[in-house]
């Protein structure tokens, strides 16, 4: 053999030695990065920087378990993206992540941002745990959509409920701010009054950006009203509660989940009172150890106690990994029917999905305020 060919071949050995163990020991990981979308600047931006703060904390707990799926172990990346609770932005946002290679995405929370933002997420076959709870998302048939929350038609409905047979409301006049979500749970507020013998005596619109509502509020004191039910967030929520104090109108504020954190006191003060009522989907967590749990480390590490819908964010993708366990797969073509057909017990509830992906079993939890702070009242 020519000595210089000799020489060159032991010097490619001998790299390749030196290099082979580097190589050997990164190979087994894999990143799989997960997606959010979230109003994270704006209004909306404390309950957004919540909901990341509990997928954050979910990505952080997975990462510590050493996953192994498909044979590489896995290290979980969370790509935070602000929607601003826009729906133009929503769908740059989901295109965004799509292009950056994300697996799988937890959101939107808002349903106008969502509904145009799913069909570009399931065009690309990626998963979406979606959050937004207006029926609609999930009746459009995308097998890569899935939502991890109660719907409209049981936060609304549930307060109609509880309107008639718990606090004997007769008359409610209803506000909406033309959300998505706003006009969904508003909609489904009145059936359900209705159905049970509320007479629903003006509904009103304003919009999300609204902070006078003195004209709205007048003409809904002449109408005599046990109670409002406005659909909408808690932006506008709390400004609505007390300028109706203002303008003594001395009646039940009702409304979903928009309304139902510790925002909503910080901004209306002493108006937010047992006279504000709201709805979340889930269990009361203070009666659940491991909801218990969650409170005590999320408020250890941001030094913050969470608001309503950092759970589902925490869930949700926890669900996520549990359909890419049962799959052996990060690939979302094989972990969505996974997840079609996962039975996962998370923090929140159990998450189990019916024919539109949406679940089968959603309680949900009435609350009033004591101290600018939503207090559990009663579990459905």
């Amino acid at each position: 053999m020519n000595r210089k060919f000799f020489r060159h071949a032991l010097a490619s050995v001998g790299v390749t030695a030196v290099f082979m163990p580097a190589l050997c020991f990164g190979a087994g990981e894999q990143i799989v990065k997960l997606g959010l979308s979230s109003p994270l600047s704006g209004a909306q931006a404390a309950i957004g920087k919540d909901n990341e703060n509990g997928a954050q904390m979910a990505i952080d707990q997975l990462n510590q378990q050493n996953l192994v799926i498909g044979g590489s172990k896995i290290k979980f990346e969370l790509l935070s993206e602000d929607d601003a609770a826009d729906p133009k932005i929503g769908v740059q946002v989901a295109q965004k992540l799509v292009d950056a290679g994300v697996k799988a995405v937890i959101g939107p929370y808002n349903s106008g941002v969502a509904m145009p933002a799913s069909r570009v997420y399931n065009d690309a076959q990626v998963v979406l745990a979606v959050i937004a709870s207006n029926p609609k998302i999930t009746v459009q048939g995308y097998p890569f959509v899935f939502r991890v929350t109660p719907t409209d038609n049981a936060l609304g409905g549930t307060m109609g409920t509880y309107a008639a047979k718990e606090i004997a409301l007769k008359r409610v006049a209803v506000v909406d701010d033309r959300s998505a979500y706003g006009v969904g749970v508003a909609d489904e507020f009145i059936k359900k009054a209705k159905a049970n013998g509320i007479e629903i005596v003006g509904r009103d619109y304003t919009n999300d950006k609204a902070t006078d509502f003195n004209a709205i509020i007048t003409s809904i004191k002449s109408k005599k009203p046990d109670g409002i039910f406005y659909g909408g967030m808690y932006s506008q929520g709390s400004g609505m509660k007390r300028q109706m104090k203002q303008l003594g109108l001395n009646v039940y504020l009702m409304g979903g989940d928009g309304i139902c954190n510790a925002e909503m006191g910080k901004l209306g003060g002493d108006a937010v009172d047992d006279k504000v009522l709201c709805t979340v989907g889930g269990i009361i967590l203070d009666q659940n150890p491991l909801g218990k749990d969650f409170s005590a480390r999320y408020e250890k590490r941001f030094n913050l106690k969470p608001l309503m819908y950092s759970i589902s964010f925490y869930d949700g993708v926890m669900v996520i990994a549990e359909a890419m366990k049962k799959a052996n797969s990060v690939d979302p073509k094989k972990f969505a029917p996974a997840m079609a057909a996962v039975n996962y017990k998370g923090i929140a509830g159990t998450y189990e999905f019916d024919s539109n992906r949406d679940l089968k079993n959603s309680p949900v939890t009435v609350y009033d305020f004591k101290n600018g702070n939503p207090v559990p009242v009663k579990t459905y």
